[in-house]
């Protein structure tokens, strides 16, 4: 029953995003939902297991990062964003690490640490949720993602490292990068190789049996990143970096590409919908958590001589604050040691201003990795014994979200308004180019076609297939002349194309409404609206944009 309230909350919460008078970001509105779900009027508590917890959530969304990734942004802006991803976690959990040990030193070093290491990774779609996305300059909305990807596998495998140093009372830093390479090595080889034998299982099985029932397929992808998690951990290998590898290698073995296009459209749903529904719920349960965890926290604080309550509110600002000046003093020094670079090679580059450098700085939100990962910490160190201050810990994560996703939807979007990087966007140019470059394809495959038809055929035929090949090339050149460059087609051409698109979707939609006209005074059944549906539905989506793949 909890589990359906939850599903049917997460389902709800878009339309009450949409119905707030002022634009709030979805995360914070469904944290909003789930402390109104753990008032007393409703009194819904949740129980879990860390390690099954972890093991539920964590994989899919990492294995989603890793697929939907631009892989050639991805390899150009591998600087910034391993700067980001790794030099800049290191000086986190560094940094904020001694920091809290400072701050409240009833909290033992490693289990500063940990919390160091969870509150490393961010969340880019937290970041797009609260400016829009499409405000962000693509590269560095990129970067953003690039480091969400990889900080979040970096932050996990270093918070295990943390909690094991925690339970066991050793670190050795030799030891522990030595481990930290075999693991993260044996990880990525792999979730890549489980990824490679499902493309070549589903190859296999696709030549001996046809594509079959996609529903099948799509749900054996489900599986994809649970099965190389499993693997990775049976082998004592990170199965973190296994989720998102196989991820990374979903668009380099023909999985999805090879497919057929009901395959491709289910699969990229179904995906989208995982990672709504689990990332909805992961902030929900930080909702849900936050009376309790207030409570235990204000306890343990109590316990260790730690303080009023109210210092709570006070440490998880001056740790968000520790974050958001440390992710500044990263950016801003690694920007000027590329211009000093730069300047030694004698290369000309443009000098990112200081609204760039807080940018960056304050899109560094955490989001549902960070909850997932606190929520992870064992309960015990071992039998009979708790480990320290685990709910303060708790307690400290979800406040620095939520300090994160506050300061961000403040600041982000008057710092991007306007805002660009040097040089030029290539999105617009790159999909201009395509789109000219395959209505030429299709012009020449339509007529290969068209000449493989008239080789045998009668004078009739011909007739025929000329006169349909002419009616579908129009569209293809339209479509070439709406796409050309920039300057070099009139206005007229993009305005018939916008014209053309609009009329349309309203002889689409006049069909929708009539076939459900005819089924309601039952012209036709439920297996002919389904079929007549689904074309007029497909149709839609290839001018609307709403299909992904």
């Amino acid at each position: 029953m909890t589990a359906l309230v939850l599903l049917l909350v997460v389902a709800l919460s878009g339309a009450v995003v949409r119905l707030l008078p002022i634009k709030l970001p979805l995360p914070l509105v469904q944290i909003g939902l789930g402390a109104v779900l753990a008032m007393p009027m409703f009194g819904m508590r949740v129980q879990f297991d860390p390690e099954l917890f972890f093991l539920l959530f964590i994989p899919p969304l990492l294995f989603a990062d890793g697929w939907r990734i631009p892989k050639r942004e991805l390899f150009l802006l591998r600087g910034p964003i391993l700067a980001l991803a790794i030099g800049l976690v290191f000086f986190t959990i560094v940094g904020v690490g001694y920091f809290v040990h400072w701050m409240i030193p009833t909290v033992p070093l490693p289990v500063a640490f940990a919390l160091a290491a969870v509150l490393s990774p961010t969340d880019a779609v937290a970041v797009t949720s609260i400016t829009g996305g499409s405000r962000i300059p693509s590269r560095l909305l990129h970067v953003l993602e690039g480091e969400a990807l990889f900080n979040d596998a970096s932050g996990l495998v270093a918070l295990q490292f943390a909690v094991m140093a925690a339970v066991t009372g050793h670190f050795s830093l030799a030891d522990a990068s030595v481990d930290f390479f075999i693991k993260a090595l044996g990880g990525i080889l792999a979730g890549a190789l489980v990824s490679w034998v499902f493309g070549h299982v589903r190859r296999r099985l696709v030549r001996w049996s046809g594509e079959g029932d996609p529903s099948s397929q799509v749900a054996l992808l489900l599986l994809l990143p649970f099965a190389a998690y499993l693997l990775a951990e049976h082998f004592d290998v990170s199965g973190i970096l296994a989720a998102v590898a196989a991820g990374m290698m979903m668009n380099y073995t023909d999985v999805l590409k090879g497919g057929h296009v009901a395959t491709r459209m289910q699969n990229n749903s179904v995906w989208s919908m995982v990672e709504f529904t689990f990332n909805g719920i992961i902030f929900l349960l930080l909702g849900l958590q936050l009376p309790g965890v207030l409570g235990n926290a204000k306890l343990d604080l109590a316990q260790a001589g730690g303080g009023h309550m109210w210092y709570l509110a006070g440490y998880v600002v001056a740790i968000t604050l520790a974050l958001v000046l440390l992710r500044f003093i990263w950016v801003w020094v690694s920007l000027r040691f590329v211009l000093l670079r730069s300047l030694v090679r004698h290369e000309s580059r443009p000098r990112p201003g200081v609204r760039l450098v807080w940018t960056t700085a304050l899109a560094g939100v955490r989001g549902s990795i960070t909850l997932a990962g606190v929520l992870s910490i064992p309960l015990v160190i071992r039998e009979g014994v708790p480990f320290p201050v685990r709910d303060l810990l708790v307690f400290l994560a979800s406040g620095v979200i939520l300090c994160t996703l506050i300061f961000g939807a403040i600041g982000l979007p008057l710092l991007v308004k306007g805002l660009k990087l040097p040089g030029e966007d290539p999105r617009v140019r790159e999909e201009r180019e395509a789109r000219a470059l395959t209505a030429q394809a299709a012009l020449r495959g339509i007529e290969a076609e068209v000449k493989r038809i008239q080789e045998d055929a009668d004078e009739d035929s011909v007739a025929l297939s000329s006169q349909v090949a002419a009616r579908v090339m129009s569209d293809y050149q339209q479509r070439m002349e709406a796409a050309g460059e920039e300057g070099d087609v009139p206005d007229k051409a993009r305005a018939e194309a916008g014209t053309e698109r609009a009329i349309r979707l309203a002889a689409l939609r006049a069909e929708r409404k009539e076939l459900y006209h005819l089924r309601g005074t039952h012209h036709i059944n439920d297996e002919t609206l389904g079929v007549l549906l689904r074309e007029v539905d497909l149709a839609e989506a290839a001018l609307t944009g709403l299909h992904a793949g």
